[in-house]
This record gives structure tokens, C-alpha cells and sequence, in this order.
């Protein structure tokens, strides 16, 4: 006999068992659009985006078995892992109205903003591949996909189990200025990449300005991520997750500046490089992310023992 789900109306069941089951949802949609943006990634450096020339099929088939080669299925991959999270996002919603009475009343608001954003990001999907790799619209793919990953993060880091004992001052104001200033690095990345604009200056001289844009985005979006972990390492008695979140922070910036840099030096010449440099980016920009969510409450809880 088929199961349902309890009634949103008369289910009175374990609220913290409700969170979790969302909370893990939220945390497995979040892992999956980093590796989707890591695909995305590999399917631009390896000149696949057009590999399949019609959306949302690829040749016609949902599994173009007799074209299949590594470009095509990078492409094709791609579209799958979009359309799992797309579905998740459905279910997310549904879950989130279904259960509205025992889940805090800004979650069904939220997981519909994430809906919304996988929406338009599959519009923009599309676009890519009918406009022909337009280069303004690619960027806006990547910056539409880095807004719904960072939405998950907000909502996961919001459901979790985190209690601050009131010792973060003004870190969380400073992380959250690294977490813009590195988005902001990430879409020029984005306009660095859509435009091939590094290749371009390296072997034309052409569109030079756009890489060196990026390249002095570096400073401040560095700056205000080593200023957050300093300052995190010397407050005394910091949360030990914040602390974790910094010193991973401190490490993923340093790969970054290196894995730039070999990438410049190398032309990006090895393809591999590229797609990590992008990866790491994404990393950096979610653990400020989610440390800024963490500190935020630490900071709520010392007004709420203030009143």
C-alpha cells in the first residue's frame, strides 16, 4: 500500500526531523551545482558547449548514443546534472510548502527563490547554445549559477545545528565584503573566459584589458579574505567551526593566487589547470559564504542576550 506524506494541517511530528530531511536535500543540491559549475567548466575549456547543436535534446535523443565522444558527453552530462537539480528544486519546494507549519516561515520563500533561479538558469542554458556562445549571456550563466549555489549554502548554513557563543565583532560584515568582492572576481573571470580574452592578448594582443581586469580583481577580493582570517585568528575564543571555516579560507585563497599564476604562466595551456583554478574559486567563495552565514548568528545571539 502507497505511503503518503503527513498532512501539513494535522502532522505535529519531530520538527528537527523535518529540518533534517531539508537540510540534507539543501546540502546534496549545493554538492551537485559544484560539480555541475566544475562541468560547466570542462565542457568551455574543452570547446564543447555546441557539442550538442539543438537544446534541450542533444541530436534529437536524451542519449545521442551513436555521436557520443568525451565532448559530447561532457555537454550532454551537463544537461543531465542541471535537470536532477532542477527536479530537486521542484521537490525542495513541494517539501518546504508541504511541511510550512513546523519550518521557519522564510523557507518556503527561499527554496521558491531557488527554483526561480534554476528556472531562469535553464533559460539562460538554452540561450547559450542558440545565441552561439554569446558571450554576455555565458557570464550570466555562470553569475546566475554561483547566486543559486550560494542561495543553497545561505539556506543550509541557516538550518544547521550552529549555536555562537557571541565573539565574532565585526567579522561577519568583513566576510561578507570577501564573498562579494570574490563573486565579483569570479564574473569577471566568467567575461575573462566567455570572450576567450586571455588567449587573445597572449597570442593577438587583442583583449588585453578585460584579462588584466581580472587580474588586479585579485587584490581586494584576497585582501578582504586573508583580512577575515586574520582577524579570525586573533579573536580569542572564536567558535571552532569559524575557525575551521577560516583556516580553510586561508588555504583555498593561497591555492588560488598559485594555481592563478600557473595558469598565467602557462598560457592556459593545460586545460586541467583552468578548470581547477575555476573550481577552488567557487570553493573560496562559498566557505565565506557560509562563514559569513555562521558569524551573522553568533552575532544574533549576542543581541538576543543584550535585550
Amino acid at each position: 500500500m502507497a505511503h503518503s506524506l503527513p498532512s501539513p494541517v494535522t502532522f505535529t511530528g519531530d520538527r528537527h526531523q523535518v529540518k533534517t530531511w531539508i537540510r540534507r536535500l539543501v546540502w546534496k543540491m549545493a554538492i551537485a551545482t559544484f560539480l555541475l559549475m566544475g562541468i560547466g567548466s570542462a565542457t568551455r575549456v574543452m570547446n564543447a558547449g555546441l557539442a550538442c547543436p539543438d537544446w534541450p535534446l542533444c541530436y534529437g535523443q536524451l542519449v545521442p548514443t551513436q555521436q557520443m565522444n568525451l565532448q559530447v558527453f561532457l555537454e550532454w552530462f551537463h544537461r543531465l546534472d542541471a535537470a536532477l537539480i532542477g527536479l530537486s528544486a521542484i521537490a525542495l519546494v513541494g517539501l518546504t510548502v508541504w511541511f510550512r507549519n513546523v519550518l521557519p516561515r522564510w523557507l518556503p520563500w527561499s527554496a521558491g527563490f531557488a527554483l526561480f533561479l534554476i528556472v531562469f538558469q535553464g533559460i539562460l542554458g538554452g540561450l547559450t547554445v542558440t545565441q552561439l556562445l554569446r558571450f554576455d549571456i555565458v557570464t550570466a550563466h555562470l553569475g546566475t549559477a554561483l547566486v543559486f549555489f550560494v542561495t543553497l549554502l545561505t539556506i543550509g548554513s541557516c538550518l544547521s545545528d550552529y549555536k555562537g557563543n557571541g565573539t565574532v565583532g565585526k567579522l561577519p560584515w568583513i566576510s561578507v565584503t570577501g564573498a562579494i568582492l570574490v563573486y565579483v572576481q569570479s564574473l569577471l573571470g566568467g567575461l575573462v573566459a566567455s570572450q576567450w580574452a586571455a588567449h587573445q592578448c597572449f597570442f593577438q594582443g587583442d583583449m588585453c584589458l578585460v584579462m588584466h581586469s581580472h587580474i588586479i580583481g585579485v587584490v581586494p577580493a584576497t585582501l578582504a579574505t586573508l583580512i577575515t582570517v586574520i582577524l579570525s585568528w586573533r579573536t580569542p575564543a572564536l567558535h571552532p567551526v569559524l575557525r575551521y571555516l577560516a583556516n580553510t579560507a586561508a588555504l583555498l585563497v593561497c591555492l588560488q593566487v598559485a594555481i592563478g599564476v600557473g595558469t598565467y604562466k602557462l598560457h592556459l595551456q593545460v586545460e586541467p589547470l583552468t578548470v581547477t583554478h575555476q573550481a577552488v574559486g567557487a570553493a573560496l567563495l562559498g566557505t565565506l559564504v557560509i562563514f559569513s552565514v555562521f558569524a551573522l548568528r553568533d552575532r544574533q545571539t549576542v543581541m538576543q542576550l543584550t535585550d
